[in-house]
């Protein structure tokens, strides 16, 4: 029986679970490519570095029979010769692709300094080196985190639950994403636990020791974590694909890349019809088995199925003890409801859980068996 080869670069959420479904048939030749060796938890990455939880996973638990792992980094994508080419120069022929290589943190070189004194949270490598800084800081040393968003409240919420001296700059409206009584349940927290929320401030520079803010006050800062917005790896536009303007490869509402066929679109780097979904680790596991569909039905030569998945919501954890987990309609618009406090951080535990178990190590062991809301409301651009 002659083997169809797919490639999956990117072992993140939404690649590990593609690679996984795509064992729904027998003649699918897997090889996942990722330059570490162990599963990271981008979602605990805050635990990591503060101590209060692991991050990663060894692959031999995640992925299912068969699957090949290579450790290494994609540089480019051969479209013509159907070949991608490794950063140790070795290249892998393909059949199909799938395209999963996530987000990046995005320090601005626009910010004097940032790039220089700054320290990202969104990857594991930059999160070991915080992690060793914040070892050698006294415990009262001001910390600054950058970025309102879920990301920044979580790594503040943990170094203050510490007793670390934490000031959260939002640049602009704290959980943009919540509703208004979620944001004032966070922003209470917050300040219960001592941390100064400059929720308008921004940041213009960062020093050694210090970050200026956009009313040109100059405060105080031992160390300063950037989580003010993501980025995706340039693979794609050096490859010569269509991106749009952060970088996502462009696809239609099946994930299939606007230029090849043969490439396939999954997770924080995908942009179906221009309008990409939020990057979120409850959107990658859908979109890694939607995108390991679409290879199956090319294989298959059937139509593939466009993109259906609806939100219902997010979840955040304020340190070890407390987290809410807000509700949305199904287009990812926060209503007038949310779960807090303990329940809350019950609920974001579960969550953390329910991706590697009920998701990604399902799929090890039973392909196809993972489903998700349906009925969000896409409109094809076509």
């Amino acid at each position: 029986m002659s083997e169809h080869k797919v490639v999956v670069i990117g072992g993140g959420y939404s690649g590990t679970l593609a690679a996984n479904h795509l064992r729904m048939r027998g003649d699918v030749d897997i090889t996942l490519v990722n330059p570490r060796p162990k599963f990271v938890e981008r979602i605990r990455l805050h635990q990591f570095v503060a101590r209060t939880g692991d991050a990663t996973i060894d692959y031999g638990t995640l992925l299912g029979e068969g699957i090949r792992l290579v450790v290494d980094s994609a540089t480019y994508i051969d479209t013509a010769g159907r070949r991608v080419r490794l950063a140790s120069g070795a290249a892998l022929d393909y059949d199909y692709l799938i395209y999963a290589v996530g987000s990046k943190a995005a320090i601005p070189l626009s910010v004097p300094g940032a790039a220089e004194f700054a320290f990202d949270i969104a990857e594991y490598e930059p999160a070991q080196l915080l992690r060793g800084r914040l070892d050698q800081l006294p415990g009262d040393a001001p910390v600054t985190v950058v970025g309102g968003g879920l990301t920044g409240i979580e790594t503040a919420a943990e170094l203050a639950e510490q007793g670390r001296k934490v000031t959260l700059v939002g640049g602009g409206k704290l959980a943009p994403t919540f509703s208004a009584q979620g944001r004032r349940y966070i922003a209470k927290w917050l300040a219960r636990h001592g941390v100064a929320v400059l929720e308008a401030e921004r940041v213009t520079e960062v020093r050694a020791d210090a970050v200026v803010l956009s009313d040109g006050v100059v405060r105080q800062s031992a160390l300063t974590i950037w989580s003010a917005g993501f980025g995706v790896p340039e693979l794609a536009s050096a490859s010569g694909l269509h991106t749009d303007t952060l970088g996502r490869l462009l696809t239609d509402e099946t994930l299939t890349n606007v230029d090849d066929d043969r490439i396939v679109a999954t997770g924080d780097a995908a942009a179906p019809s221009g309008r990409p979904l939020r990057m979120s680790t409850y959107a990658a596991g859908p979109l890694g088995a939607q995108a390991a569909n679409t290879v199956l039905s090319r294989i298959a030569g059937t139509e593939p199925a466009a993109l259906d998945l609806a939100f219902t919501g997010a979840c955040v954890s304020l340190g070890r003890h407390a987290g809410i987990r807000q509700l949305a309609r199904k287009d990812d618009t926060a209503v007038n409801l949310y779960i807090a406090g303990r329940l809350g951080a019950v609920i974001k535990e579960t969550a953390c859980k329910f991706v590697i178990e009920k998701r990604i190590r399902r799929e090890a062991h039973d392909p196809g068996s993972m489903g998700w809301p349906k009925g969000g409301p896409r409109v094809s651009t076509t």
